[in-house]
């Protein structure tokens, strides 16, 4: 796989999962654009392949700032991972029109039009590849996460609607789904629990593969979604969860 001279814009790409993403891509050979608010830390930050360019994507303004510093960086751009999200745990009846808002802003409004914001520069390029961040929630449901799963349907709807209609550019959108993915956040929610060591135990319980995810598991599929080694996957909704979604439950 070999993303050589090619060029992505990655939101979020400096944290959690869009590390994972980020470093996968910078692997490969890619230069990459990280739009997110706070500066780079780290080895990114000295990286001269990695370029930051501050961007609230909460902000209607923040697709065109992207695509102007992308294109006055490289030149262009050939990858979109659209990653950057947020969520809260809300019930229906305790949950804000504001919240709903800012939510889906972040988690759909921003990858809606930056997309639309790079559409020239890809098309300028003779294609490109587009790789969204869904998630399982965007499939099922876990208790308080309305808002979140919605955004993520629409997300995957969005995928499937961007492959047909930019077919003809040579343009391909895929969107990964991810399950369970190691992080601070996710740690912080299981020290939180009654008995942290056992959510551990009922959490790998299941998963068929044994473990829970790692940032690196989403960042090697999408470099391969970003290569030209998958021209042939086009609207495809690809669930990374270590085969949690596959297994049914029981009751003992």
């Amino acid at each position: 796989m070999n993303l050589a001279n090619k060029i992505a814009v990655v939101t979020g790409g400096g944290r959690g999962i869009g590390l994972g993403i980020t470093e996968a891509l910078l692997e490969k050979g890619a230069l990459v654009l990280i739009a997110q608010r706070q500066p780079l830390e780290g080895k990114l930050a000295s990286n001269r392949n990695v370029v930051w360019a501050e961007a609230d994507l909460s902000h209607p303004e923040a697709p065109a700032l992207i695509a102007k510093a992308v294109e006055d960086a490289f030149g262009g751009v050939d990858v979109l991972v659209n990653n950057a999200g947020m969520m809260f745990e809300e019930t229906l009846e305790e949950m804000s029109v504001e919240r709903w808002d800012r939510l889906m802003a972040i988690n759909m409004r921003a990858p809606v039009f930056l997309a639309q914001a790079l559409l020239p520069q890809m098309r300028q390029r003779g294609g490109g590849s587009i790789v969204n961040i869904g998630s399982i929630e965007g499939i099922g449901a876990n208790p308080g996460h309305i808002a979140y799963c919605g955004s993520k349907a629409a997300v995957h709807g969005f995928t499937r609607a961007l492959a047909v209609d930019l077919g003809d550019d040579g343009i391909r959108c895929n969107a990964v789904a991810p399950g369970w993915i190691h992080s601070d956040l996710s740690e912080k929610y299981l020290e939180a629990q009654d008995d942290p060591e056992q959510a551990r135990t009922d959490l790998l319980r299941l998963h068929p593969a044994g473990r829970t995810g790692r940032p690196s598991d989403i960042g090697a599929t999408v470099a391969f979604l970003a290569s030209d080694e998958s021209a042939f996957i086009n609207g495809q909704i690809i669930v990374v969860d270590g085969g949690r979604t596959a297994k049914l439950s029981l009751p003992f």
